[in-house]
């Protein structure tokens, strides 16, 4: 007899069916619920294709084994849905934060988007986030009816405010954004349909949120042991780490590294999804919410972490972070990848007929923030390799990013 894994849809949950609707009013769909169409909508655009190539941590041409921001974006929503059906959530919303929460990412990682950040950082600077909603509301251009992808007002709220409020209550930047300000377009299309930046985004959201974290600590340790970057042992130093290790061991002997290494990313995973259950469990409890907007109007996030599981969390980070993101060859690697992002920029804002005839069409007539800010989106709409062709095209010495 199959055994039924449903959970009761929980009074937190966000019912598509009560969606505060998207910015161009659209008839429903027979067989879809709205947050179902906007996973649809995602998945079809061209924003997400272009993930396939582009950088998670490792260039592409290292390895066909490493992550990009697909296969991350991939990972995320599977740890999503499994969050979301374990608190009685709704997947297919807490599907469409997962896979949109990249969309916005330039060529590069990180790298790239700092190099971008620097090159329009008179103009209102460069955030992968708000990208995304551009991408979302304003720069794929595939439907009849409107620019975007007209998605819920549920999926583009939780896009913006997944990591939590963007101001608080009396308007002011949150500590994220105290340096520089809320990105302009994030603003201006809150002008538009109120995404109520003061406030916590749904649980769905917070469930992308935490999705993300979870793969970055398990398939980031993976990539960095294939790449060689630490071993096993290095790495047995952060408790949780060494306290599984042991586990697999004591069970299994010693298995050859491959298999020990994948025992150990998912038993990070489960631990790591059962803990948020657990806890995100006791925060909802307290809490007491009779629907989605006491979660959102809350004191606190209510996904989350125990605290013994957030020092793992962090402890995880703090060993990634000088033998991963900061190593030598990754830093070495990362500075040549920016270095095409500031020459393409420099190249086309002195020879913007050199854009395709779709992007550069009306460039003339905008001031010097509106140009800036179009050659910026053409770049982050760039795969890795796309912008290396480009710069071997139209600049010297391109680096090989190895």
């Amino acid at each position: 007899m199959a055994i039924s894994t449903a959970i009761a849809r929980a009074p937190s949950a966000t019912d598509p069916g009560a969606s505060r609707g998207r910015r161009y009013p659209e008839p429903g769909s027979a067989s879809r619920n709205d947050f179902r169409r906007d996973c649809d909508r995602i998945i079809h655009s061209a924003a997400f294709r272009r993930l396939a190539h582009k950088t998670q941590v490792f260039v592409y041409h290292e390895g066909d084994h490493y992550r990009t921001r697909l296969t991350h974006t991939l990972e995320v929503v599977q740890i999503a849905r499994s969050l979301a059906r374990a608190l009685g959530l709704d997947e297919d919303l807490a599907e469409a934060l997962a896979l949109s929460h990249d969309l916005g990412h330039s060529p590069f990682g990180h790298a790239g988007e700092r190099a971008l950040d620097a090159c329009v950082r008179a103009y209102g600077g460069f955030d992968h986030n708000a990208q995304a909603l551009r991408i979302v509301t304003d720069l794929e251009r595939r439907y009849a009816g409107f620019d975007g992808l007209n998605l819920t007002w549920e999926t583009l709220e939780g896009l913006v405010k997944h990591n939590g409020p963007l101001i608080t209550p009396e308007g002011l930047p949150t500590a994220r954004y105290a340096a520089h300000g809320v990105p302009a377009p994030i603003l201006a299309y809150s002008r538009v349909q109120d995404l109520e930046l003061w406030s916590f985004a749904s649980a769905e959201a917070q469930v992308a949120a935490i999705a993300d974290d979870i793969a970055y600590d398990a398939h980031d340790i993976d990539d960095g042991l294939r790449a060689g970057l630490f071993t096993l042992d290095d790495i047995a130093v952060v408790p949780l780490i060494g306290a599984i290790l042991s586990e697999i061991d004591s069970r299994h002997g010693r298995l050859d590294d491959s298999r020990r290494v994948h025992e150990l990313v998912r038993r990070i995973i489960t631990r790591m999804i059962e803990d948020v259950i657990a806890e995100s469990t006791r925060q909802l409890t307290a809490l007491a919410p009779r629907s989605a907007a006491d979660v959102r109007y809350a004191s606190q996030a209510v996904i989350a972490w125990s605290p013994a599981k957030a020092e793992a969390d962090k402890s995880i980070k703090g060993f990634l972070y000088p033998r991963m993101y900061r190593h030598d060859w990754v830093m070495r690697v990362m500075g040549d990848a920016e270095r095409v992002v500031r020459d393409l920029f420099a190249h086309y804002s002195t020879k913007p007929a050199d854009l395709p005839a779709e992007w550069g069409a009306g460039l003339e007539r905008m001031g010097e923030t509106g140009r800036a800010r179009r050659i910026a989106d053409y770049i982050a709409g760039m795969t890795d390799r796309y912008a290396l062709v480009e710069h071997g095209r139209y600049c010297n010495n391109t680096p090989e990013l190895r």
